[in-house]
């Protein structure tokens, strides 16, 4: 078993969560994977990956009864996510969303529900809905997932917005849109960054100048991607928890050290914004 610690962050009230956690989109949609699935999930507890991320779309539900599953005797390890979906998202909607998932997850809490994306119902509905869930102990905080920088300003101006504790966006080397404008203003909050698909759903496995980094430091392409997302404070990384080799993989990305030269071969490759664009989504 690896010794690796997973470093930590905080909420804004001040709890640590570990950066490094595992994410399910695409879990549970293949029932000969099962197995394996849940036994990736077991293992990244194992090894401190603890922050668990899921959401009522994925696999129509399916991400969340395995993870139910996988969490078995375990539950009080885990920093559990998930999702409600944008038109479930009124008042008594998201709470039945809530209900359902707590269902599939074999749970009485969530310790963080995220609106999954921006939707038609307004934000004070959606938000009203949080705190009674809160007040009920069926969540312990909430937040949102692919808000960009517009929407998280109208989201704070909001009575009780403020309380939002990340944004859950699409990150990595060729997504880095948000270092403009988004990054910079959860971090002066104190708001955490939760970056999902941290190495493009494998797309940037073939790019040349990952795989140059990776021979230099005797590691993978994947390693490199995970390590530039986690270089940064503030910032959680939920790659997807696909199987044992992959965990190990990822946990292993947090001993490596990336020196300055990495860094400019990889804005050279991947450049930073120049200016604000859109938040991009997957």
């Amino acid at each position: 078993m690896s010794t690796q610690t997973v470093r930590r962050t905080r909420l804004p009230s001040g709890e640590p969560i570990p950066v490094l956690g595992m994410g399910s989109w695409g879990l549970a949609e293949r029932p000969w994977r099962r197995d394996e699935e849940i036994a990736a999930l077991r293992l990244g507890i194992d090894l401190g990956m603890t922050v668990i991320d899921t959401a009522e779309m994925y696999a129509d539900g399916g991400a969340e009864e395995l993870i139910g599953e996988a969490l078995e005797g375990r539950r009080d390890e885990v920093f559990l996510v998930s999702k409600v979906l944008p038109h479930h998202a009124d008042l008594s909607g998201t709470i039945s969303a809530c209900d359902e998932s707590l269902r599939r997850l074999c749970t009485e809490h969530l310790d963080l529900y995220l609106l999954h994306w921006r939707g038609r119902i307004p934000l004070q509905e959606t938000l009203e809905a949080f705190l009674r869930l809160m007040d009920a102990g069926k969540i312990r905080y909430w937040g949102v997932s692919n808000f960009d920088i517009a929407d998280m300003m109208e989201l704070v101006s909001l009575p009780g917005g403020s309380d939002v504790v990340t944004d859950q966006i699409l990150y990595n080397l060729t997504r880095r849109a948000p270092e403009w404008d988004l990054m910079p203003w959860c971090h002066e909050r104190r708001i955490p960054v939760m970056a999902y698909s941290p190495i493009e759903q494998g797309r940037l496995l073939t790019n040349l100048t990952l795989r140059d980094i990776a021979v230099k430091h005797d590691v993978t392409p994947a390693q490199v991607a995970l390590a530039w997302v986690l270089r940064q404070e503030g910032v959680i990384a939920i790659p997807r928890a696909g199987t044992r080799e992959h965990v190990w993989e990822d946990h292993a990305a947090l001993a490596l050290q990336l020196t300055e030269e990495d860094f400019r071969a990889l804005d050279t490759a991947f450049p930073p914004p120049l200016g604000p664009r859109p938040l991009e989504m997957l």
